[in-house]
């Protein structure tokens, strides 16, 4: 039986139903593709799809910088029913989002976040809530020491405990990534809670497994074509595991909330969910208020994905680019020497006297370039390089290509500390190290991050050899696939220096 026989038409209403589905398609893809005037260049979208089969997804940061390489640092793309414009250099980023912060302020919601955010916490909300929540964050981390020695030395300690974890392998081969990744959670955990947990606890093994997943799924062709989609949503897919994973995270902190929240006193609050559960109490009641149980879920899950996987994996990279250039390992390891010793922790002040490892640890995150696209929206209309850019439009920041610009960088493509040195040999900053992002949107904890990755990187090559297994003659630096673009898996041998 086919449909002809359940709605029997005649040729011309045939006629007519076909070309009038030809019209609603030529409509929805032509409302994109006709925008508005002086408007970036695009690669020719396709009806229906747009430009979808000219994207690899599991590699989607690369297919944009082939499209870059075409039609310019600045282009329109058009995904599925999607339209949006790709920034793909230093100049078109600063442009954008430092010299505009004002009007590229917020950061666009794809299908896939709305699935699960529902524009709550930092990372989706805009205007009074981003603000209000911005600022309780970051006054907050301030008034908690964050920053300043008191957290220094929650640093130095957790990396005491990844220097046993280390030593407990006895020089025999293993994967670094989920110690490295317990470490940073764990800095996390003593923020949020004041509470860390041993390596092998089973309940935080769990929450971090589940972050890993609900990252990877997060970057697979499905929730790609989501976001193209949106009304796939209704449909099965990971999609639905995606949500799932993120229900598990929220059910996971749950009784750490609740914990805490039984022993409140408001006179000594000593982490950030106190501090967030007393002026929850204040603003009891605003019915307006924005500090409320939803917020804090959000908050906590934001803190411990954007504080947890991408300290962990750009400290993935950088072990294993000790590993692969160990002459490069070596003289790290003489600067420490000389300037720290083997037996005294280093500290934050011993930056300045270690210009070649800072510059080391800043290249590795260029190189690493964990987050390549970062996405942001413009709250009124704009023009950018010349071109008009229409008011919420979604703008897609390529950080793989600011980071690997060659206007900015002497050997983008190459892992080179001397970008970071000048001739005298004395570290220096770079205008397109970005990889935090710029402007308003920057992320509120890239100052943390980096004090973390200094004094664990500078704890565990003070104490360690690092080195490849004794069958591996050479390792793999390629990046591998995903929205956080970790390296392969790779195992490593840390010998305790003598």
């Amino acid at each position: 039986m086919n449909l002809l026989n359940i709605f029997p038409l005649s040729s011309s209403s045939i006629l007519l139903l076909i070309i009038l589905v030809f019209l609603i398609i030529f409509f929805i893809n032509g409302s994109s593709t006709r925008s508005s005037f002086n408007a970036p260049p695009s690669p020719t979208p396709l009806p229906l799809i747009g430009n979808l089969h000219q994207l690899d997804l599991k590699n989607f940061y690369k297919s944009l910088v082939k499209l870059a390489d075409k039609y310019g640092s600045i282009y329109t793309l058009h995904l599925g029913l999607q339209k949006c414009v790709v920034l793909a250099d230093y100049k078109s980023m600063k442009n954008a989002l430092a010299d505009q912060g004002d009007i590229f302020c917020v950061r666009y919601a794809t299908a896939s976040d709305q699935s699960v955010s529902a524009k709550l916490g930092m990372t989706l909300s805009e205007g009074e809530m981003w603000k209000q929540l911005r600022r309780f964050t970051l006054s907050t981390f301030r008034d908690l020491g964050l920053g300043k020695n008191s957290f220094e030395e929650k640093i130095i300690e957790e990396a005491e405990f990844l220097v046993n974890v280390f030593k407990s392998y006895n020089c025999q081969p293993f994967l670094p990534n989920e110690h490295l990744g317990v470490a940073a959670s764990n800095l996390i955990a003593m923020m949020l809670f004041q509470q860390r947990f041993e390596h092998e606890d089973e309940i935080f093994k769990r929450f971090f497994k589940v972050l890993e997943k609900y990252n990877e799924i997060n970057a697979t062709e499905m929730i790609q074509i989501l976001n193209a989609f949106p009304f796939l949503k209704h449909l099965p897919g990971n999609h639905k595991e995606f949500i799932e994973l993120h229900n598990e995270m929220n059910t996971l902190i749950q009784p750490l909330i609740a914990k805490i929240l039984e022993q409140l006193t408001e006179g000594d609050v000593r982490n950030y969910v106190e501090a967030f559960l007393v002026k929850q109490k204040e603003e009891a009641g605003n019915p307006g208020s924005y500090f409320h149980d939803k917020n804090l879920s959000r908050l906590i899950l934001e803190m411990f994905a954007g504080g947890t996987e991408t300290t962990a994996v750009n400290l993935q990279w950088s072990l294993l680019l000790m590993v692969k250039y160990p002459e490069i390992q070596k003289r790290v390891q003489e600067e420490i020497d000389q300037e720290i010793g083997t037996e005294r922790a280093p500290r934050m002040e011993d930056r300045k006297k270690l210009p070649y490892t800072n510059a080391v640890i800043h290249e590795a995150v260029r190189f690493a370039n964990v987050i390549p696209i970062i996405q942001r929206s413009n709250i009124g209309d704009t023009y950018l390089g010349g071109y008009f850019i229409p008011k919420r439009t979604w703008v897609m920041t390529l950080l793989w290509s600011v980071l690997r610009d060659k206007t900015q960088w002497e050997k983008p493509d190459e892992f080179n500390p001397s970008h970071f040195l000048n001739s005298e040999g004395r570290f220096v900053k770079r205008d397109a190290f970005l990889p935090f992002g710029a402007g308003r949107r920057i992320c509120p904890g890239q100052s943390i991050a980096m004090m973390e990755l200094f004094l664990f990187f500078t704890t565990l090559l003070q104490k360690f050899k690092l080195q490849a297994p004794a069958h591996v003659t050479d390792l793999d630096i390629t990046h591998g696939t995903g929205r956080i673009l970790a390296p392969k898996p790779y195992k490593l041998c840390a010998v305790p220096r003598q």
